[in-house]
């Protein structure tokens, strides 16, 4: 199958996550439900099976604003990852899984907050529209969540780098290719910590920012195309 080359700065934003693979058709994001110094042997066993499985980046996230945002830019930028998977448990405070799952089923409102879940700050601000939109066309999310063997992490992403179609726990899975579109040039537009605090001047502001971005981004992808 066709395989496609990440964009240069991939991946461009850091994180709690450990590269791999470049042309693997998968990524892993176990969701972490306490503080980032006191990660326990399990989830550090399910984000190493990821790896050792083939995953082109595997590792934790554990809010569903600026920690989405990094998985969003970083995916977006190869378009060969056209798997997400969770796992691990729930975050209580954050309700990290259920607004992963609610991203990907509904998108984002006009102001880029996540539709249909209870998570308490569930705002993607840092992000362009169009790179919300690419992650849902190019990635099909892969629900493990809860799931603690990492065998079934490893199941999954090998089911994910089969030319067949294989039957994977609700999900037939197989490698389709790179996403027939060039990678976008991901890292975040701007650095708001707080959305939901943010006035609308200022909203507006970030808007017009983050606009003059994607304007630039399209002018490139055509400048390619053309080339």
């Amino acid at each position: 199958m066709l395989k496609a080359d990440p964009h240069p700065d991939y991946p461009p934003e850091e994180g709690r996550y450990l590269r791999g693979n470049d042309r693997s058709p998968v990524a892993v994001a176990i969701v972490l439900h306490c503080d980032e110094d006191k990660i326990p042997p399990d989830i550090e066993a399910l984000v190493r099976a990821g790896l050792e499985a083939g995953a082109a980046l595997a590792g934790t996230v554990q809010t569903p604003n600026v920690g989405f945002e990094k998985i969003v830019c970083n995916v977006v930028a190869n378009p060969n990852i056209r798997y997400l998977i969770l796992g691990g448990p729930e975050s209580k405070g954050h309700l990290t899984g259920q607004a992963l799952k609610a991203l990907f089923e509904n998108g984002v409102d006009e102001r880029k907050r996540i539709i249909g879940t209870d998570a308490p700050h569930p705002f993607l601000y840092n992000l362009p529209i169009e790179f919300i939109e690419r992650l849902r066309d190019q990635v099909e999310l892969i629900d493990l969540q809860f799931e603690g063997d990492p065998n079934q992490i490893r199941k999954a992403v090998w089911s994910c780098y089969q030319e067949d179609p294989v039957d994977f726990a609700d999900y037939s899975l197989f490698d389709p290719g790179a996403f027939p579109e060039p990678p976008y040039s991901g890292s975040l537009t701007w650095r708001v910590t707080k959305p939901w605090a943010v006035p609308p001047e200022e909203e507006k502001g970030s808007f017009d920012r983050a606009q003059a971005m994607v304007e630039r981004l399209r002018n490139r992808t055509r400048g390619r195309r053309k080339g």
